[in-house]
């Protein structure tokens, strides 16, 4: 069962024988040296054995698992432990949405990863949401940052626009044999952050969403059933957080794993560059609900409290997903 949390500002020695003694087997028998040493060999091998089971039974229960355990530092950093390529989408091979570059892990050791695709916002070009392509790629992703057909699309058009290129990506690219089709989410700035909306609305099947300073005229989703994560700043006065972040996060079911992030001393704008805090809890999102990776829960639960920079922040604990 989960509950609603909120959090807001205004808110062993080892035991000795004596000396010259050894314990008794059983029977009364004293070991020899050359009895202890065979038993303590059949132990070292047995515990051998644990460890070497254990990494694979890890692995059994979560396939999806990608790269080391994180830490705080790891998912604060710039760049993950992935090194990443990145390839050019020309919007003249593509239908249904304007191009964009892919940036991916450049090893296929580990095999396929999962998805997201990123729209930027009203009168904005991929370029203002490049940052995040190498930030999430190098931590395990493969991350389509899109150009929109037109800069002035609404967010009902990015969404479907944010499901084309996830079609592409998946279907029709030359790194779609990297991209596990079963692991995707959307994320988009301001109006594309209402289009990541539109597109979990459509397609129910994605694994998260992350609107980001989100802009959209509906303010209630009661149909969606895709982990959200939303992103609002608290001098944001595009798309004021009591118009537009906020009531999307309560619109949505209280049963679905939701959360809403206010950044501090933050603006409409501040996803256009690079930011550590939007950067740290997408990733853990994404790694939570993309990867089913429980390694990442920490980060999300307890929720976080207020600090320099979140102001507040809501959300279902724990997660069940």
């Amino acid at each position: 069962m989960q509950q609603q949390q909120h959090q807001h500002p205004h808110q062993h020695p080892h035991s000795a024988h004596p000396r010259g003694s050894r314990p008794a087997l059983p029977g009364g028998r004293r070991p020899t040296a050359r009895r202890l040493t065979a038993v303590l060999a059949a132990i070292a091998a047995t515990a051998g054995l644990g460890c070497l089971a254990a990494p694979g039974a890890q692995a059994a229960d979560n396939p999806y698992e990608r790269g080391p355990a994180p830490t705080n530092t790891s998912i604060e950093a710039p760049r993950g432990p992935y090194a990443v390529s990145e390839t050019t989408v020309s919007r003249a091979v593509v239908t249904g949405f304007g191009g964009g570059t892919v940036y991916y892990p450049t090893s296929t050791a580990d095999g396929t990863f999962g998805a997201v695709v990123i729209s930027p916002g009203y009168t904005g070009t991929q370029s203002s949401i490049a940052w995040l392509g190498p930030r999430l790629a190098s931590q395990g992703f493969v991350v389509f940052t899109i150009d929109t057909l037109t800069t002035l699309d609404q967010p009902d058009s990015r969404g479907r626009q944010l499901l084309a290129a996830l079609d592409h990506l998946t279907e029709r690219s030359t790194v779609r044999g990297r991209v596990d089709s079963s692991r995707l989410g959307v994320m988009g700035h301001s109006m594309g952050g209402g289009g990541s909306l539109e597109a979990a609305k459509s397609r129910p099947g994605l694994q998260a969403a992350i609107p980001l300073t989100p802009w959209n005229l509906d303010k209630s989703w009661p149909e969606l059933s895709t982990p959200t994560l939303i992103v609002g700043a608290d001098g944001d006065t595009v798309a004021p957080v009591a118009s537009h972040a906020e009531p999307f996060y309560t619109g949505l079911p209280s049963s679905l794993d939701r959360a809403y992030l206010e950044l501090n001393n933050a603006t409409h704008f501040s996803p256009n560059s690079s930011n550590t805090t939007i950067a740290k809890y997408s990733v853990s999102w994404l790694k939570r609900f993309i990867d089913n990776d429980t390694r990442y829960e920490q980060f999300l639960c307890p929720l976080p409290r207020p600090s320099l920079t979140i102001e507040e922040y809501r959300g279902n604990c724990p997660h069940g997903s």
